[in-house]
């Protein structure tokens, strides 16, 4: 009786070591997209939410601004970066640093080149794979907690095909450089065309090896101008099986209404990650825009309803799994 029971403890252990072997062995080791979810690393869904921070004009308040921005609750920054075609270039030890100082107050980075912004040429796309591919060594390694956004409105024109055949050209040059990280696809139209992600989105993420992607909306006078469209924006890409967040969003733009509190609402109500644009330095024709006053002042009326709101960052961030 007792070789049988101690037979049993030690089969019950084995077990306990084989379970534990499994897990370990399928754990991912980055984020990752499942049908309309991001996952982190740990398997949990990871939804996000934070802001945007124009590091790329303002390199000298880095360490001002995570900490501050980090003060919110934000589990996700997005970083604007250039690769130097049209802005100061951010090199790789830069990137560096970033990301460290970014994951010492536990949040997500999202990279993003701006350079080609509202640019509908394929060699200014090509000229942020290159960015990417040239820094890769600050990036691999880091796929649990650092997320690439190729390249900011990348795509001006309302126009699905050219879009996507930027995009499918692109992405897989990634892959084939062993950059394994979640990417994120900003829309077509400046971020502010959804109906391309409805259009050709299944076919963008087909081109991905690793079908690791996620697509951005941009909201702003057009694809966020009331409940109603917001509503429809994200559920018509949602409904093709697409990962999506929206990328940037403000109450207002160019003197017209962006209803602000539906994006967050609908955001919370469908799982969509957002990331409200921007933390400060917004030009004096959009300062409306601004979250903060400076990189570490208080918060605009703006960054207060992002931050504050009910449905806003401190009531609904929830750190990635990481950092939990």
């Amino acid at each position: 009786m007792l070789l049988r029971k101690s037979l049993m403890v030690v089969l019950a252990m084995m077990l306990v070591v084989v379970t534990i072997g499994v897990s370990k062995s399928s754990a991912a080791t980055g984020f990752y997209v499942s049908g309309t979810k991001l996952y982190d690393s740990t398997g949990k869904p990871f939804v996000m939410r934070g802001v945007n921070h124009s590091h790329t004009w303002f390199k000298n308040d880095l360490n001002a601004a995570i900490p501050a921005i980090a003060k919110t609750g934000a589990n996700t920054v997005r970083i604007v970066l250039s690769d130097g075609t049209q802005y100061t270039k951010d090199d790789i030890n830069s990137v560096k640093n970033i990301l460290a100082l970014v994951n010492q107050y536990k949040m997500i980075a999202v990279l993003e080149v701006h350079d080609a912004t509202g640019s509908d040429d394929v060699a200014k796309l090509n000229n942020a794979v290159n960015y990417w591919i040239s820094i890769k060594d600050a990036l691999v390694g880091k796929e649990d907690r650092v997320i690439i956004n190729i390249a900011n409105e990348w795509y001006g024109s309302w126009n699905s095909e050219g879009w996507a055949n930027g995009y499918k050209q692109a992405i897989p040059k990634l892959r084939n450089a062993g950059l394994n990280h979640t990417l994120i696809v900003d829309a077509a139209g400046w971020g502010q065309y959804p109906q391309s992600i409805v259009d050709y989105g299944q076919a963008v993420l087909a081109a991905d090896s690793k079908k690791n992607t996620v697509f951005s909306i941009h909201m702003y006078q057009y694809a966020g101008k009331d409940d109603a469209t917001v509503k429809a924006n994200m559920e018509n890409v949602i409904n093709k099986g697409l990962a999506l967040i929206i990328g940037e969003f403000g109450g207002f733009h160019q003197g017209e209404d962006v209803d602000e509190y539906a994006i967050m609402k609908y955001g919370q109500q469908k799982g969509v990650g957002w990331l409200a644009w921007s933390w400060y330095g917004n030009s004096s024709d959009l300062s409306y825009l601004d979250l903060n006053n400076g990189p570490a002042g208080s918060l605009t009326s703006a960054g207060n309803v992002v931050v504050n709101d009910p449905n806003g960052i401190k009531a609904t961030s929830k750190k990635a799994g990481i950092y939990q």
